[in-house]
């Protein structure tokens, strides 16, 4: 979808309400956007999102939303994490004005809006992609096996090179500044932390699986970028990680040496307690339930789902 509408008219959406206050406490409802239409087989529109499901996030207590697949993505089944073009708004479900509406309305009611963020890899897509947009393979990404991550069919940006850092970081703030989001959830940021991806790796050895010559340097210094920019861009701004191995001073400020982000993903809890329900309270472990929810750093914050697209992927029967 192209879209370039005249001043004045559809393309010209004017922000009505402020930005809302950061709760200190999140209750994130996580939602796709296209999948949260109710009795009707078709893809759901940012507009009728507003106009419908955002109300009953209200009445239910939420204070934030995560909006999965907003990025422009080719492969639907992909929820959204083969991202062709960084820069535009997940035409199925609208155009940009239906995008801000969106988030409009959320500001409205005091819920904050975040938007799940892939900046760990790109579809391989040449034809409505950026991979090999100037006729080659290193343009944004690594060359050779380095920049194909075999298991997710994708490519894998080169933290390196000072054009990716402008590219990737001014899609940060283009998204806070253009459509007003109030914070990220950074997907995938296991595949960034290590030059292996995490990929056959339990991180239960030692810190030398978090220290070492496979820690990608590079992704490193990128992420701690990315938050020192948008916290400086949007006060209050939520930066949550999607990290699996546990690396150390994940979530502890610049300042300390950290790298800045302020929640890590709890990624264990929502598998427990999708175990938890399907056997009896008989059968329960009390120090394996005490030992999942407290599994966490020292001063570090975390955001625990009951229930995310990840368990819906991987438990596809009820």
């Amino acid at each position: 979808m192209f879209w370039n509408p005249p001043k004045g008219g559809d393309g010209d959406y004017q922000f009505k309400h402020p930005l809302p206050e950061v709760p200190h406490s999140l209750r994130i409802y996580e939602a796709h956007v296209g999948m949260s239409s109710e009795g009707e087989p078709n893809v759901n529109t940012y507009e009728k999102f507003a106009d419908e499901v955002l109300p009953r996030i209200k009445d239910l207590g939420y204070n934030a939303i995560q909006l999965m697949a907003v990025q422009e993505h080719a492969y639907y089944a992909s929820f959204g994490y083969h991202v062709t073009n960084f820069f535009a708004v997940a035409s199925r479900s609208g155009n940009p004005d239906g995008l801000k509406k969106l988030i409009d309305s959320a500001h409205s009611m005091g819920i904050v809006v975040l938007i799940d963020c892939v900046h760990a890899h790109a579809a391989k897509n040449v034809l409505d992609g950026i991979n090999m947009f100037d006729g080659t393979g290193h343009q944004y990404f690594h060359e050779g096996p380095e920049g194909y991550h075999a298991d997710w069919d994708s490519r894998i940006f080169n933290y390196g090179s000072y054009e990716v850092l402008r590219f990737l970081l001014s899609n940060l703030a283009w998204w806070l500044e253009e459509y007003k989001f109030d914070g990220f959830r950074f997907d995938g940021v296991t595949s960034m932390l290590y030059k292996h991806r995490g990929v056959g790796h339990a991180f239960v050895a030692g810190y030398d699986e978090y220290f070492g010559l496979q820690t990608d340097m590079d992704a490193a210094v990128y992420m701690m970028l990315a938050n020192d920019l948008i916290h400086d861009i949007r006060p209050g701004c939520v930066s949550i990680a999607e990290d699996v191995s546990g690396m150390p001073t994940l979530c502890r400020p610049l300042s300390e040496g950290g790298y800045g982000f302020d929640y890590r993903l709890a990624m264990g809890i929502p598998d427990f307690l999708i175990k938890v329900l399907k056997t009896s309270d008989h059968d329960w472990s009390m120090e394996e339930m005490c030992g999942t929810l407290i599994n966490r750093r020292n001063m570090e914050k975390v955001i625990a789902y009951c229930e995310s697209h990840d368990q819906v992927t991987l438990n596809p029967k009820p």
